[in-house]
């Protein structure tokens, strides 16, 4: 029998897709549950979400330190293990479950692999960077999601035929559940109006445990939250370190406080958001996927494809870098832009239009296009007053090659500043 070993949120979504191919195949699989998520919002309902069996075993280590937690899962697989035989373990993510469970099949000789490995942040101050490259180079398959992953993993010298590229599974199991998800109209349950929030995660101990770090973050989202409603649901993690600290969660204006959700309700909640800020490597794979903009609360990422595709961006945890994007000086944020026609042929044309609310008259409006890892403008538009609003309209640009293309406000100089509202893919065809 083969065992995928899952503990924390973010690798039931990834083991979700990897049991229902092996159950299609017909070949005898079975999930081991760590427990290290013990709550059950975070935890358990994920399995009556996603569809997947119950764990053959729940080890229910719970919390605690990183060597306390790692240790309780290696010494409850090593028992599991040892009586169940299994042909194969696989690991996903970087979590301490990945790391026990590697350490466990590399000295008990079970053949393991690695699903999303070869990620790479480059910062030891990560517990993840730790578990990822410890993990890498105990396991014997090694299943990237990026091209990028393979790249990372032939630098460390793995051996080339142990890597192979498989693409995101995270992805597969959005794809399938998004429909269902947005049919929860989360948003008009929470009186929300879609695409008029902003949803924040936050939970990197490196952002959450450093009083001073936590603080200026918190400054940054009750800036932010004061312009937009900022959706927050609090990890346990997360909500214990602010109370440490003094800090009133339910006391900053426009900050709305949730408990963790199930997958489908918090799907339903980002996939409709006009902005994402997280410190979490998930949502970074997820949201470019529905094309909501994303902001990265930290000062490197494992995951380069979405903030290179200009879907992301990593703005760290100074509070002006986090706000300047959401709040630019002299603009504000771009409102209900559209293009009509996101596939056309070569040579096409496609039409822009919407509304911008500048803070000031005579603006410039821009349509740019992202090439080399900027972003380029490729038309200046032609605006006119509308009261407090500006219109784009009748704006048509030719469009010779696909790509990422956005609406920008001028402000002065020449210089421009980025709105929050939606990057757009446009395809074309022959």
């Amino acid at each position: 029998m083969i065992f995928t070993v899952v503990g924390a949120r973010p690798n039931f979504m990834k083991a979700a897709p990897i049991h229902r191919a092996f159950e299609r195949a017909g070949i005898s699989h079975g999930l081991v549950h760590t427990g290290q998520h013990y709550d059950e919002a975070m935890s358990k309902v994920f399995f009556g979400d996603l569809g997947m069996p119950r764990p053959v075993i729940d080890l229910g280590v719970g919390s605690g330190t990183h060597a306390q937690q790692t240790a309780a899962v290696m010494i409850g697989l090593e028992a599991f293990f040892t009586e169940k035989k299994p042909e194969a373990v696989l690991v996903v993510g970087d979590v301490n479950s990945t790391l026990a469970s590697s350490l466990v099949t590399a000295k008990g000789g079970i053949f393991s692999a690695h699903v999303e490995a070869g990620l790479r942040s480059r910062d030891w101050s990560m517990p993840e960077e730790v578990n990822r490259i410890v993990t890498d180079s105990l396991a014997d398959l090694l299943l990237t999601p990026s091209p990028d992953g393979d790249a990372n993993l032939l630098a460390e010298g793995c051996d080339p035929d142990s890597i192979v590229c498989v693409g995101n599974v995270m992805i597969d199991t959005l794809l399938e559940h998004l429909p269902k998800a947005r049919d929860l109209n989360t948003p008009q349950k929470l009186a929300l109006t879609p695409g008029n929030y902003a949803v924040l995660t936050l939970h990197r101990p490196s952002n959450v445990d450093d009083p001073a770090t936590f603080r200026g973050l918190l400054d940054a989202i009750t800036a932010i939250a004061a312009q937009l409603p900022v959706v927050f649901p609090v990890h346990p993690r997360t909500r214990k370190q602010a109370a440490a600290i003094g800090h009133d969660l339910d006391a900053i204006p426009g900050l709305k406080l949730m408990d963790p959700m199930g997958y489908l309700e918090f799907l339903s909640l980002t996939s409709q958001a006009r902005l994402i800020l997280t410190d979490s490597g998930g949502l970074q794979e997820e949201a470019p996927t529905f094309s909501v903009p994303l902001l990265v609360l930290h000062e490197e990422t494992e995951r380069p494809e979405a903030v290179e595709a200009g879907c992301a961006r990593l703005v760290g945890t100074d509070r002006a870098g986090i706000v300047s994007p959401v709040i630019p000086v002299g603009a504000r944020a771009v409102v209900g832009t559209r293009v009509t026609g996101t596939r056309v042929r070569r040579g096409g044309r496609v039409h822009f239009s919407g509304t911008v609310r500048p803070s000031e008259p005579g603006r410039g409006i821009a349509i740019q296009k992202r090439r080399d890892g900027r972003w380029i403008t490729v038309a200046g538009t032609v605006a006119r007053p509308g009261g407090a609003t500006f219109a784009i309209y009748g704006k048509t640009i030719r469009v010779r090659r696909g790509g990422l293309y956005r609406v920008f406000l001028g402000a002065g100089s020449g210089a421009t500043v980025p709105n929050v509202g939606r990057t757009i893919r446009i395809r074309t065809h022959r």
